[in-house]
C-alpha cells in the first residue's frame, strides 16, 4: 500500500521558514534587576551612619524608607502572584503589614514613650522595627533579596549601638590607621620622587 505524502498529518510540524528569526525578549542585566534593592541598601547604610554619628532618631527618614520598602514588596510580590485574587490578597496584606509597622513606630514617638526612651534608644528601636518589618515582608512575598535587606538592617542594629558607645575608640582607630598609612606611604613617596 502506497502512502500519499502530499496529505499533511495532524502530527507533523510545519516547516520553519529560515528567513524568520525567533524573537527573544530583551534580557535585563542582573545589575538592573538588583538596582532597587541596592538603592534601598545604600539608603539604609546612609541612615545607619547618620543615626550612629548624630544620635538623632531620623523618624521621617525611616518612615519614608518603610513606604519605599513596602512599595518594593508589593511590586516584587505582584510579579510572582498568580491570578487577580492572589495579587489583591498580597497587596492588601502588604498594606496592612506596613500600616501596622508605621502605627507602632509612631506609638514609640508618643510623649509617654519618649519620657522613658532617649533619642538614641528611640532611633535604634525604630530601626529594629524596620528590620523586622522588612524580613517578615520578604518572607511573605517570597523574595530572598528583601529578606537579605532586612537581615543586613538587623545586623546593623548592634553596629549602631557599638558605634554610639565607642565613638572615641572609633576616632582613635581611624586616626591610628591614617597615621600608619602616612608612615608607610612617606618612604615610598620619597623613593618615587628621587627616582
Amino acid at each position: 500500500m502506497e502512502t500519499n505524502h502530499s496529505e499533511a498529518s495532524p502530527y507533523q510540524v510545519p516547516p520553519v521558514d529560515p528567513r524568520i528569526e525567533a524573537v527573544e525578549p530583551p534580557r535585563t542585566s542582573i545589575w538592573v534587576k538588583e538596582l532597587p534593592y541596592s538603592v534601598i541598601l545604600v539608603l539604609t547604610i546612609f541612615g545607619v551612619a547618620y543615626t550612629s554619628f548624630s544620635n538623632q532618631p531620623l523618624v521621617l527618614y525611616w518612615e519614608f524608607l518603610a513606604l519605599v520598602i513596602g512599595v518594593m514588596c508589593i511590586v516584587t510580590g505582584v510579579q510572582n502572584a498568580n491570578g487577580k485574587e492572589a495579587r489583591l490578597r498580597l497587596i492588601s496584606a502588604q498594606v496592612l503589614h506596613w500600616s501596622a509597622f508605621l502605627l507602632v513606630m509612631n506609638m514609640i514617638l508618643l510623649p509617654s514613650a519618649q519620657r522613658i526612651l532617649d533619642d538614641s534608644a528611640t532611633g535604634i528601636s525604630i530601626f529594629t522595627l524596620l528590620a523586622l518589618g522588612t524580613v517578615t515582608a520578604g518572607i511573605h512575598v517570597a523574595s530572598w533579596q528583601i529578606c537579605l535587606l532586612g537581615l543586613v538592617m538587623a545586623l546593623s542594629v548592634p553596629v549602631i549601638a557599638w558605634i554610639q558607645l565607642s565613638a572615641l575608640l572609633v576616632v582613635l582607630v581611624i586616626s591610628l590607621a591614617v597615621g600608619v598609612g602616612v608612615v608607610l606611604w612617606w618612604p615610598w613617596h620619597k623613593k618615587s620622587v628621587h627616582s
